[in-house]
């Protein structure tokens, strides 16, 4: 079993002036982080849900997905900027500091922030709670969620439409 290592976002976040919602996930996959880019990891639904929302294909390169969220006011980021972690898994996240989530929310119009899964919805309220914008939790795009199929994952984030 891999010990735990002291891990760095190492991704910008996604956004502009326009972004009106705000997605965040906790933490960047092992695979993310390699890629260097959001849900890297080829298992993870997050891509098909959010492009099956929208109505566009699937998005393949980085440049595809940043446009694709930029073009329909989607900001993107983390919960956490740095922690202790041991491959992927939110469970095993330890020693946990908070990204500036102030960073995207002073400079883009975002009306509400939506939590992809249960931990970066614990993570949220716990570092960033207080933030004055409405925010939601939605399931787990994540393989580790195999209760939800694509089509359902899509049935709940279909909220995000609301705002954008």
């Amino acid at each position: 079993m891999k010990s735990p290592a002291r891990e760095t976002h190492n991704i910008p976040p996604v956004f502009d002036s326009e972004s009106r919602i705000l997605i965040l996930g906790s933490f960047p996959s092992v695979k993310s982080r390699e890629e260097g880019f959001f849900y890297g990891h080829r298992q993870n639904r997050f891509w098909a849900v959010v492009s099956r929302i929208l109505g566009v294909p699937k998005p393949e390169t980085i440049e595809e997905k940043r446009d694709m969220l930029i073009s329909h006011h989607i900001a993107l980021w983390d919960v956490i900027e740095s922690c202790d972690i041991a491959g992927s898994a939110d469970s095993k996240i330890r020693n946990a500091v908070p990204n500036d989530i102030s960073r995207i929310t002073r400079a883009a119009d975002i009306r509400h922030i939506y939590l992809n899964g249960g931990e970066a919805f614990k993570m949220f309220e716990r570092y960033n709670g207080d933030i004055g914008l409405p925010y939601s939790r939605l399931p787990s795009t994540s393989p580790a969620n195999a209760a939800y199929s694509v089509e359902r994952l899509a049935r709940e984030w279909e909220v995000i439409r609301e705002f954008l």
